[in-house]
């Protein structure tokens, strides 16, 4: 019985007449329809979904390669107009249902959305768009671009920062700090829940080998910020900001690798040797 029948039979009638619903032949016609991403069909199945709202639009706009550049910095502009208007648009609802309602919800929801990462502007694929766009700074495009000066960066300072500047003049900052290492981000992921990490301390707070990656962790694991569960299944390794930081901080980014490949070969001995004594052990 199709969605259709079931709403013309009996009590569901009233339903059919008065509201509305989408039939599902149409929707897949329109979906049939739909140009998709080389990128969607090469990746089919990864979920690369960070925090909420805009994330999957900047997930494809710095995965997709069939885009060429000027492409790519229309999207981004269009993408950060969106996220910055739904953003405003949330806090002034938010205020505005405390001041009616004399309460203190708004604010608290506020809070909450920020405590577990998942507000627009702290969605780690904005930090990754941003990226993308001070790496596009050499480029002809780059040269001319209002949107790519709205990204900076800044290695100098106490902490690594990256600067959003949004069309009104506010500036957003963004902690490019692992909050397990206390040291700059190197081979940065993040998590379903939003938080940055460098791998091998994402995989090491998750009790998993680095050869085997982040989503190798298992399902009871948890974020070492927010304690979330389930979050190490979802992450995805932020490649741009990745290049960023190896073409800003070359001495550090080379130390860190070294260091990176020493553990994973300590880490890979260390399996393969326990593989060995279990195999050995099995066989008597």
């Amino acid at each position: 019985m199709t969605f259709a029948e079931y709403l013309q039979q009996g009590e569901q009638e009233g339903f059919l007449n008065n509201c509305s619903h989408v039939e599902y032949k149409r929707l897949k016609k329109v979906l049939k329809s739909c140009r998709v991403c080389r990128a969607e069909s090469r990746g089919e199945g990864e979920d690369d979904s960070g925090g909420g709202g805009g994330g999957e639009g900047a997930s494809e706009l710095c995965q997709c390669e069939s885009y060429d550049q000027k492409t790519l910095v229309q999207e981004g502009r269009m993408l950060i107009d969106y996220i910055t208007m739904n953003a405003i648009a949330i806090r002034k609802i938010l205020k505005k249902y405390d001041k009616i309602h004399s309460s203190v919800n708004g604010r608290n929801f506020k809070t909450t959305l920020r405590a577990k990462h998942i507000e627009l502007l702290q969605s780690p694929w904005l930090t990754e768009l941003g990226a993308f766009c001070i790496n596009s700074n050499n480029s002809d495009i780059g040269k001319s671009g209002e949107f790519i000066q709205q990204f900076s960066c800044d290695f100098s300072g106490a902490e690594p920062l990256m600067t959003l500047t949004l069309s009104n003049s506010v500036n957003l900052e963004y902690n490019l700090t692992c909050a397990v290492c206390l040291d700059t981000l190197f081979n940065p992921y993040a998590l379903g829940c939003g938080h940055l990490f460098c791998k091998g301390c994402a995989c090491s707070s998750a009790s998993v080998f680095l050869f085997e990656g982040p989503k190798a962790a298992p399902k009871g694991a948890k974020c070492p910020v927010c304690r979330a569960v389930g979050v190490y299944a979802n992450s995805v390794h932020l490649a741009e900001l990745d290049l960023l930081l190896k073409n800003r901080c070359r001495d550090y980014w080379k130390e860190r690798m070294q260091s990176e490949r020493t553990e994973m070969v300590k880490q890979s001995k260390i399996y393969w040797e326990s593989q060995t004594k279990f195999a050995i052990g099995y066989g008597h």
